[in-house]
């Protein structure tokens, strides 16, 4: 069995990094016989993005990176596609496996599909429902013309079921990136601004600003920070800003108690994740992070495609709102924030347990 293993993007490794580790042991214990051929697109270029996750994670270096850079959407899909092609034309495979709702996600699943090649989602079925959101239209593509399903929660399945997919071919494993969290715990590193701003434990905030609704409109990014600011003032807030965001973040000025810094190492950022009062995000993942960590989540977002964080655990969706976030900041700091649990088979094995389907394949 050959599977060609993609990833692009930082969140991608997280999910790639157990699997790869679960394919090893497979193959260690019982002589499994899986090949896989690991590839980055290069979606993520900036080195503290990508490049040291494989250190982080303990992964072997991608055998080919497409290098695609930068560009807007569809120059970035298009570019993914050309150069995948040519690598599956060079290096065919039976499966290919994609995760998550990246760009890299969707290009790769066309270029599979086209081939003949049978197309594994890990992370199949999340739904915002807002097409606003360019991860939400290739999680939906992804979704209509991949093969496997691998679901994080039932009730992604069965959001596959209703837009046709058949049952036979979803499988409920659990959540992949708490794997990584998992087994990356006890190696937690502490990052350089920890003893540089003094921090204690549950005595800071961690923000995550990158959804283009946030970060993009200069106006918009400056009330939202200045709101944030003010209502955290008792506290220092964390600003690991993405590239992107930084450029904004210079132009329009930061509260004094908003420190900005740079991209984080995973190790580091999730041992800020950890220690944090609680997390102020935008972001998808983290809010699976917070919820498994027991730590409060204010999600910046109107919708989500986790809601499992909401209902089961510890993440709330406050929007940008400044009354809901007035409202969320006062029952935090009331010690009245709920406690949350952790959702079913987030238990450090679902990549286990794919690759026991894949072998059942």
């Amino acid at each position: 069995m050959k599977i060609t293993l993609v990833a692009g993007a930082r969140p991608n490794f997280m999910k790639i990094a157990p699997i790869i580790h679960a394919i090893k042991k497979s193959n260690a214990a019982h002589n499994s016989g899986i090949e896989y051929r690991l590839i980055h697109t290069g979606q993520h270029y900036d080195q503290k993005l990508s490049q040291y996750f494989f250190d982080d994670l303990n992964i072997p270096h991608p055998d080919a990176n497409l290098e695609v850079g930068s560009g807007s959407h569809a120059v970035q899909t298009a570019k993914i596609m050309i150069a995948f092609e040519q690598e599956l034309l060079a290096n065919p495979c039976d499966y290919l496996l994609v995760v998550g709702d990246v760009n890299s996600t969707l290009a790769c699943t066309l270029v599979a599909k086209k081939m003949g090649i049978t197309v594994i989602h890990v992370e199949a079925g999340l739904r915002s429902y807002d097409l606003s959101m360019p991860e939400e239209i290739n999680r939906m593509a992804t979704d209509a013309i991949a093969d496997i399903f691998f679901t994080t929660t039932p009730e992604a399945g069965y959001k596959l079921t209703k837009m046709g997919c058949d049952t036979d071919r979803i499988y409920f494993v659990g959540n992949v990136m708490i794997d990584s969290l998992i087994s990356n715990l006890q190696r937690l590193q502490q990052p350089s601004v920890w003893k540089d701003l003094n921090l204690k434990g549950g005595d800071y905030y961690l923000m995550t600003l990158h959804r283009p609704s946030n970060v993009d409109e200069e106006k918009n990014l400056q009330q939202l920070i200045a709101l944030l600011g003010e209502q955290a003032a008792d506290k220092p807030i964390l600003f690991p800003a993405h590239p992107r965001t930084q450029k904004q973040l210079q132009a329009i000025g930061l509260p004094d108690n908003v420190h900005m810094v740079e991209p984080m190492r995973y190790l580091e950022f999730i041992y800020m994740v950890k220690n944090a009062f609680a997390v102020l995000t935008d972001s998808g993942g983290i809010q699976e992070e917070t919820t498994y960590l027991g730590v409060p989540c204010f999600t910046l977002r109107e919708n989500t495609e986790r809601p499992e964080t909401i209902t089961v655990g510890t993440n709330e969706l406050i929007g940008t709102n400044p009354d809901h976030i007035i409202k969320a900041f006062k029952i935090l700091k009331s010690g009245n924030w709920k406690k949350g649990k952790i959702p079913l088979l987030w238990d450090g094995h679902a990549s286990n347990r794919i690759v026991e389907e894949l072998l059942g394949m």
